[in-house]
This record gives C-alpha cells, structure tokens and sequence, in this order.
C-alpha cells in the first residue's frame, strides 16, 4: 500500500505509540497542522540526522491543540501510528507552504519473547539506577514492546533510528538488549572513575601485598 502524505521532517525519532507534545511555529507547519486537524488526516515525522532526511519515519494523527497563540503558534499533542518509508519526497506541496511524500508502509511483525524482553527491562532498570534516575515504565510490563523502552535506554538518534527501520519486534528487542550491554559496561567504567576521583587525596585503608 502506497499513499501521499504531507510531512514534518524532525531531528528525532517517533515510535508507534508515543505521544508527543510539540510546539509549531513555522507558517509551513502551522498551516500543516490546521488543515490535518479539521480534516481529521495524519501525517509524517520523517527523521532527520545532521542535513539527511532518512527513509524512515512515523505517521502520527493530531489528537489535540492544546494553545494557540496570538501570532498563531500553536501547543499540539500527536500520536505514533505506523512506521513508513518515503518512496519519493515532493518538495513544496501545490498551492501549500509544507512538504509532502510518496509513502509505504513496510510489514512489522509484533511477535515478542517474554525472556527477552525481560532482559531488556532489566538492562533499563540497571543503567537508570547507576544513573541516579528514576522513571516507571510506561504501562504494564508485559504490554511493553521496543517502542514504549527505546526511548528510556539513553540512545543517541541515530541508535534510535536504527531502531526504527527494522521490521521485527525481535529484531528491536535484541539490538536494544546489545546497546544495554555496551551502555551498562561504560556505565560501569564511569562509575569506577568517579570513585578514583573521589578517593584522590583522601586517607585510605589499603592491605599490603605479600611477596
């Protein structure tokens, strides 16, 4: 299935699901947003890393404006719907001020394995704590996918977006199982650091070693 969608190409990842807060101040994305609201018509949050419009992105509907400011800036609320590929990007839309796209929207097999998302939450649970963060999962945990704990385990956008392209929630559960691990090593480093540092011109209590 391919269909024509405008867009709103941003420096972040969108997952099915989330619910996003965004301030519009853009004419371009301020008309783009009133027209989809009073149509009741998604549209797409493609991703973008340094001057690269990726492929991929996510269609959202507009579920509320919560403000509207007296230049006509405006205070939304959006939620993630389905991921998409851009086939083709149009530049201006006719007669619009705001872009557009050609999209598909790839299979995305949701089957999940209990053990490893297990793995994945408490790979979550013990960065947050090295951390000092504390943040609750959003919902009950065995409902959770990859896309309600890709934005807890602290990736970079583009580890994000990496995310975002694979069509399996396996697939998504495993690479985010791997970045912990790598995540929580580094955290163990830094954690150790500091403790040097902390120790550094302090009385300490050593054993001597016997030779």
């Amino acid at each position: 299935m391919t269909n024509f969608i405008p867009i709103f190409p941003l420096a972040i990842v969108v997952y099915p699901g989330e619910k996003l807060n965004l301030h519009i101040f853009e004419p371009r994305y301020k008309q783009l947003i009133s027209e989809c609201k009073e149509a009741g018509k998604p549209f797409g949050i493609p991703t973008v890393t340094g001057s690269r419009l990726h492929d991929m992105g996510t269609l959202v509907q507009v579920d509320e404006i919560a403000k509207t400011y007296p230049n006509g800036e405006m205070d939304i609320r959006v939620s993630g719907i389905r991921v998409f590929r851009v086939l083709e990007a149009t530049g201006v839309v006719p007669d619009k001020l705001y872009s557009g796209a050609i999209v598909s929207y790839p299979d995305n097999d949701m089957k999940s394995d209990p053990k490893l998302l297990g793995k994945v939450m408490q790979g979550i649970r013990d960065l947050h704590k090295m951390m000092g963060i504390s943040k609750e999962f959003p919902g009950p945990e065995a409902e959770l996918t990859s896309y309600d704990l890709a934005h807890l385990a602290g990736m970079a956008t583009d580890e994000e977006y990496q995310l975002l392209t694979y069509d399996q929630e396996l697939q998504r559960l495993e690479f985010l199982r791997r970045y912990l691990k790598k995540a929580l090593h580094i955290a163990q480093g830094l954690e150790g650091l500091r403790e040097k540092v902390k120790l550094n011109g302090h009385f300490r209590n050593l054993s001597g070693f016997d030779i």
